[in-house]
């Protein structure tokens, strides 16, 4: 009985230390500066401005500035919904913005 309860604990540990690494996050003590942009001219009238984007840099350990260009969604009826920082207890977490059907 003693040998199927270890087994049984071993494996929720691995399931949850499995789980925990997969949603990890990056979180900033300081937000990065957003560099100032200068909006050019719409290309055409099924483009977008998208704004303040941040990604996670190549290290994993932080962000890059992304944003200030145009965009074409990727097919009709979708419009770009803004990223935004998400603060908690940990700090500061960039949550990605996207391409989302339009409500009509």
């Amino acid at each position: 009985m003693k040998q199927k309860l270890a087994k049984v604990l071993v494996l929720v540990a691995v399931l949850f230390s499995v789980s925990s690494a997969a949603s990890a996050q990056i979180y900033v003590k300081i937000r990065p500066v957003v560099p100032i942009v200068v909006r050019s001219e719409r290309p055409s009238p099924d483009r977008v401005w998208v704004d303040e984007d941040w990604q996670r840099n190549d290290a994993g350990d932080g962000y890059h500035y992304s944003g200030g260009h145009w965009a074409a969604p990727p097919s009709q009826g979708q419009e770009w919904r803004q990223g935004h920082w998400r603060h908690n207890r940990h700090g500061d977490r960039w949550v990605e913005g996207g391409w989302r059907r339009r409500d009509y």
